[in-house]
């Protein structure tokens, strides 16, 4: 896992995309964030009210080392991914949905919606339940000072269900540190069924290579 590429591009895009559109360079703004399972970088403009409108979203696949982007395909009513395989291609992507976003296209709304629907903030949801959690943080893996990922088990004191949260630390190249939390909410007629499909799987997995 290698986020050397994706480094590279949210450091250099701001300044691509300013020196090639005025009016980007006016309104334009973009947002980096590194510690998630897909890390991704967005695109918004800020209004009067000042409230933040997003145009685009780029995510970037650290396994395959490479930006992609969503779209939601209307008449077959599924999410599509378009791979963006260099910089060139990330610049147009970006320069495209903005001007798409500031002339109003019909559609873009619900489309930008519904890419960033999977990626929503799990915060909003669990501020509303109460969760029991019946253990600590639990180390699944860490690397040196740089990653670490951490699991916690709870129970929904309102519905008996369970509660897996992960939550994975990065520090950054400036000393910075940042959370990624995600929760996965199950069922008791669930739990053995995902123990047994992870158990009988397991060793067909990837450890992480750091050094690749």
């Amino acid at each position: 896992m290698s986020l050397e590429w994706f480094d590279r591009v949210s450091g250099e895009l701001q300044d691509y995309l300013e020196s090639i559109c005025d009016e980007y360079d006016e309104v334009g703004h973009m947002t980096v964030d590194r510690a998630a399972k897909h890390p991704r970088i967005e695109f918004f403009v800020e209004t009067s009210e000042d409230e933040s409108e997003y145009f685009c979203s780029l995510f970037f696949d650290p396994h395959n080392e490479e930006f992609y982007v969503k779209t939601l395909e209307l008449d077959r009513e599924q999410m599509s991914k378009t791979v963006l395989p260099d910089i060139e291609d990330i610049i147009d992507e970006v320069h495209e949905s903005f001007h798409e976003f500031m002339e109003g296209v019909s559609g873009w709304e619900e489309d930008h919606e519904w890419a960033m629907e999977d990626e929503a903030d799990d915060d909003e949801v669990f501020e509303q339940i109460d969760v029991e959690w019946s253990t600590p943080e639990v180390t699944a893996y860490a690397h040196e000072d740089e990653v670490e990922v951490t699991y916690q088990f709870g129970v929904i004191e309102e519905t008996g269900d369970g509660v897996l949260r992960r939550v994975n630390r990065i520090k950054t190249v400036d000393n910075e540190l940042l959370e990624d939390e995600t929760n996965f909410i199950f069922s008791k007629e669930e739990a053995n069924t995902i123990i047994a499909m992870i158990a009988s799987h397991a060793d067909s997995l990837s450890e992480f290579d750091f050094n690749k």
